[in-house]
């Protein structure tokens, strides 16, 4: 296989999975980085997994156009990982929407004047339902705006529709991979990401009790898969899926499998939602919670076992070792 692919946030936790399944089926790979100082560890990290001969860096950030066009040279499909995360609600949202969104016109930019034939971008569920009552929500839904859905959960829609707006004008097809809660072991040494964050509090037991929340949810592994299969897939293209549990898991339920994985410190008793909505007014990570707090939303996620071919790997599967993975690396 010659097709070369650009992967944004290749340092990442879901990057470098991206990364490692690409070159697992023969692609090449461009990674951008924002310093190359983070290239060999990653380049390191990756090889534990996957060959890197056809692995290089460009650095390229998300804010700049300096870089871009150097980056894509020779690349057929473009991978859009990067995008700003936090849990915690930010003093200004726009430490996260202004980076997702201008990064994401950017890239689509760039990768227009490049001829890139296919790309996939990085949303989440979260552009999906967020603002919504409990119910289903499918590919066609969009999260409500005019809510108070938090920092992150609007620069994900906003950077989305971005993407949808730009592709209407293009010839390049635009393809897009709406992950659930990932969770599942990192592929290097480094332990980092929000749903690295949430095991760790809970098998550390400095998470003292549980939100009332629950998500839709999806093994980094089968992200990885997804975006891969999302490049080349026939029918895809123009289309948005949904890569989560269809319906949702509570945090309760996380935690009975942690617990039955043999991490006692793991909380059982359900934090009253009115205490993390008062802890929300002094906390950040509090009022990042608060949007979910007693929705369960569900989500028609057939469009992704019938065009990307998806088998799930057991949250079971991707909890435990991602715990493991935590416990041994870090605690």
């Amino acid at each position: 296989m010659n097709e070369k692919v650009l992967l944004t946030g290749i340092t990442g936790y879901v990057g470098q999975h991206c990364a490692a399944e690409l070159l697992r089926q023969g692609y090449e790979v461009v990674g951008t980085v924002r310093s190359t100082q983070k290239a060999e560890a990653t380049r390191a990290a990756i090889a534990k997994v996957a060959p890197v001969e056809k692995l290089s860096f460009a650095q390229a950030e998300l804010l700049s156009d300096a870089g871009w066009a150097e980056a894509l040279t020779g690349c057929q499909f473009v991978l859009h990982v990067a995008s700003p995360f936090s849990s915690a609600e930010p003093k200004d949202e726009n430490e996260l929407i202004v980076p997702a969104v201008e990064g994401t016109k950017r890239v689509m930019a760039f990768a227009q004047k490049a001829g890139i034939h296919r790309l996939v971008l990085t949303s989440s569920i979260v552009a999906v339902m967020a603002g919504h009552k409990t119910g289903t929500y499918g590919p066609e839904t969009w999260s409500d705006l005019e809510q108070n859905i938090g920092a992150y959960n609007k620069s994900k829609t906003l950077a989305e529709q971005a993407a949808w707006k730009a592709a209407e004008s293009s010839k390049m097809e635009l393809t897009v991979v709406c992950p659930g809660g990932i969770f599942g072991p990192p592929v290097g040494d480094t332990i980092e990401g929000e749903s690295v964050t949430i095991v760790r509090g809970m098998i550390t037991g400095k998470t003292p009790m549980l939100p009332d929340a629950a998500m839709g949810m999806v093994d980094v592994r089968d992200v990885a898969r997804l975006h891969v299969e999302a490049l080349t897939a026939p029918g895809a293209a123009g289309k948005r899926f949904i890569a989560a549990t269809a319906q949702p898991i509570e945090m309760t339920t996380l935690a009975a499998i942690l617990r039955g994985a043999g991490f006692p410190k793991v909380p059982s008793m359900k934090a009253p939602s009115f205490l993390l909505r008062f802890m929300a007014l002094f906390d950040a990570q509090a009022k990042g919670f608060t949007p979910f707090l007693g929705r369960k939303a569900s989500f028609d996620n057939r469009a992704t076992f019938e065009v990307l071919r998806w088998k799930p790997t057991p949250i079971e599967t991707s909890l435990t070792e991602m715990a493991k993975a935590i416990s041994a690396r870090s605690l």
